[in-house]
């Protein structure tokens, strides 16, 4: 079933490409990754340094001191949703999971919007990982900031700085991509541990420069004004912006040693420590900050604790893994998503089939998909010019989409659950399973997905609109979803339902 204009090399005889043969479909990726690789790549698409940087002030501007504990109450959300996709990336170790794990649980359809709409996520994702550069190096190199004077991304010249430093970024994670997995690998692993070392020395930082006590993470009287819980419930994006892109390790299942095993392992480990990084962060920030009530707290985030703290060039060095880590969270990004249209195309349900599922005979990698991703990505940034409010909308869009793909698995799941599971495809004992607690904590996935869902889809003028502007941007999310849905429907018709439309994909060549 999957296509490349490879020359035939010998066939892959593994036991990982024998078990792919069983769900029909011919290695033709280069199967490099270990355990950390693997980790890396779902840890470096939630990559803490970039989004808590990105978010603090968002979150700390509406929610104050005690936004902290949305942090916690997140992470149990999303390691629910979690343990449901460690237990299908042991049954189901191919690439574009969500995908593929929707369709096989709720039939094509199901999981053609599944994957459209991840997809459609990712490629919006990417882009908003990339102008997170804005937040960091204007602060090491006052040169970065090169159109206007302002820095914030909430400012008309900050924000359009920001499209064109990302605009760079996707130019080179592109190139990256298409050069194969194992130079995207190893700049990625080389990434995620200078992001870790960099998290492990500012939380060192934050606790050993600490202003107040733990007891911070009770205050509220920072907050907007108005009903706490209202704000709390807007402060809660934050953290569900970032918690977001562990499955990437499910969408490298086919460059993954011993997927089964691994994968699973490393969605669930990668989630966790992305979750105690990010709240000791959190935590340290607060403790940290030279003040809660001179607003920059609320308008610089972390990089107003950091270069308060450390205004010296061992502080440069840790805002410079901050941009590592802007850069790998993005190749991650595109990465996965070039896996997920790779996966569609070789099953023939996207336009153009042919070429976005070959593989390029020299690199080994779908190359057509990474080019694609990244130059919507670009075309998205450039059409935000000049827009203020370009951080808060392409978020808040992005991650509606993904947790509504997300809900296209684990609604089918929970529904097959219900019917009783079927036995593991290829019959292996010992694989991850959520065993009699599959059905409780799958509906609790569900209905937390419903939740999250619609907390981030609301129309609130603070985060849509916070400089005013149309009824559109106001219900940016909502419109942003049905558009997405109606020209999924107009694609799905055109292309795989009505015959001849689409490139049906030729007759497998392997590329190992």
């Amino acid at each position: 079933m999957a296509t490349t204009f490879a020359p035939a090399p010998p066939p892959d005889t593994s036991r990982d490409g024998a078990d792919l043969a069983r769900f029909g479909y011919q290695p033709v990726l280069r199967r490099k990754l270990g355990r950390y690789a693997s980790f890396a790549a779902g840890f470096s698409f939630v990559s803490i340094l970039t989004t808590i940087f990105q978010f603090f002030g968002f979150g700390y501007s509406f929610g104050g001191a005690a936004f902290f504990w949305t942090w916690p109450i997140v992470f149990a959300g999303q390691f629910l949703v979690a343990l449901n996709f460690a237990e299908l990336a042991a049954r189901y170790p191919i690439s574009g999971c969500i995908y593929q794990w929707s369709r096989r649980l709720g039939g094509e359809l199901v999981g053609w919007f599944a994957g459209w709409m991840m997809v459609i996520a990712q490629i919006v994702t990417a882009a908003a990982a990339a102008i997170a550069l804005q937040v960091v190096l204007p602060s090491i190199w006052s040169g970065f900031q090169v159109i206007g004077a302002d820095t914030a991304l909430t400012s008309s010249s900050g924000a359009t700085n920001a499209v064109l430093l990302g605009s760079i970024l996707l130019t080179i994670t592109t190139a990256i991509n298409v050069l194969g997995i194992d130079l995207m690998s190893r700049i990625n692993s080389i990434g995620v541990t200078v992001e870790i070392v960099g998290v492990l020395a500012i939380i060192a930082l934050f606790f050993t420069h600490t202003e107040r006590g733990p007891g911070v993470v009770w205050q509220t009287d920072q907050a907007v004004p108005g009903s706490y819980w209202a704000a709390f419930l807007v402060s809660g994006l934050m953290a569900a912006y970032v918690m977001v892109g562990f499955d990437s390790a499910g969408e490298l299942s086919e460059e993954t040693k011993n997927p089964r095993r691994v994968a699973p392992r490393t969605i669930l480990a990668a989630l966790s420590v992305s979750a105690l990084g990010g709240g000791l962060l959190l935590l340290g920030a607060l403790m940290a900050a030279p003040s809660l009530s001179d607003g920059a707290l609320a308008t610089d985030g972390l990089a107003y604790v950091l270069t308060s703290k450390l205004d010296s060039p061992a502080g440069t060095v840790l805002l410079g893994c901050v941009a590592v880590a802007i850069t790998v969270c993005t190749l991650a990004i595109q990465t996965a998503g070039s896996r997920l249209m790779f996966s569609m195309a070789r099953d023939g349900k996207l336009p153009f089939a042919r070429r976005l599922a070959a593989v390029h005979p020299r690199f080994g990698t779908p190359a057509l998909p990474a080019v694609v991703i990244g130059l919507l990505g670009i075309g998205l940034l450039v059409l935000n010019l000049g827009n203020a409010a370009i951080f808060a909308t392409l978020a808040s869009v992005c991650i509606v989409t993904l947790y509504l793909a997300y809900l296209l698995v684990t609604v089918p799941l929970l529904v097959r659950r219900s019917k009783g599971m079927p036995a593991d495809e290829a019959g292996e004992p010992g694989l991850f399973s959520l065993g009699r607690f599959g059905i409780p904590i799958n509906a609790l996935a569900v209905l937390w997905g419903v939740a999250m869902a619609v907390n981030l889809a609301w129309p609130r003028p603070e985060v849509y609109a916070p400089n005013g502007g149309g009824w559109w941007m106001l219900w940016a999310a909502p419109l942003f979803v049905l558009l997405v849905v109606a020209v999924g429907v107009v694609v799905h018709w055109f292309v795989v339902r009505t015959p001849g439309t689409a490139e049906s994909p030729e007759p497998a060549t392997e590329s190992t």
